[in-house]
This record gives structure tokens, sequence and C-alpha cells, in this order.
């Protein structure tokens, strides 16, 4: 299946999030075509799906499913999904890039 790129993602930029309208993947901050697909590849329909999920987790279900390492800026990615879900403001992928090197630097 191969990795997932940022550059792939398209996402929606943050800024123009709106949590009261959160019916497709792609509605979520950061989350483009191609993200959304590899979410749904792994159960993931709607946004309300990930409610609760860990960023961590659904990191490494990706790189297990697609037989590689993923970019670990998807992981940010996941991780500004998983925020955004929780309740805090929508970032742009990149503020969580210094969190995860903090956190995972086997990444």
């Amino acid at each position: 299946m191969g990795s997932i790129t940022p550059a792939a993602l398209t996402p929606v930029n943050p800024r123009r999030c709106n949590r009261h309208q959160l019916e497709q993947l792609t509605d979520l901050p950061n989350v483009g075509p191609a993200l959304a697909a590899a979410l749904q590849s792994l159960g993931y329909q709607v946004p309300a799906d990930l409610i609760g999920c860990d960023a961590f987790e659904l990191y490494q279900r990706l790189c297990r499913q697609r037989g590689c390492r993923q970019d670990p800026c998807i992981f940010d990615v996941l991780l500004s999904i998983q925020r955004f879900l929780a309740g805090e403001e929508p970032q742009p992928w990149w503020a969580y890039s210094k969190e995860r090197q903090r956190r995972y630097p086997e990444l």
C-alpha cells in the first residue's frame, strides 16, 4: 500500500474547520482525501467514530496495514484530530511535531 505523505493530504485548513459540522472525515482539521481513505480502511467512517481514539495506536495500525513506516507527520495529523475531538481548538498538524519528537523520538 505504501506510505501516506503530508503532501498528498490536501487537508482542511484548521481555521476553516467547523466543530458543529463534522459529517465526513475530510471535515476534520488537516484531513484530506488520502488520510480519510486510510482511516476508512481501518473502519472509521465518520468523525464521531474517532472520538476517544489514541493517535499513537492509529499510527501503528496504519503502519502495520500499509506494511511500512508512515511519515511521522501523519502521527502529527492524527494527534491534531485526537486533540480537536477532545475539545481543543483546531491547530495545523505541525503544531504537534515538537511534542511527537519529544514523546516518540523513535518515530
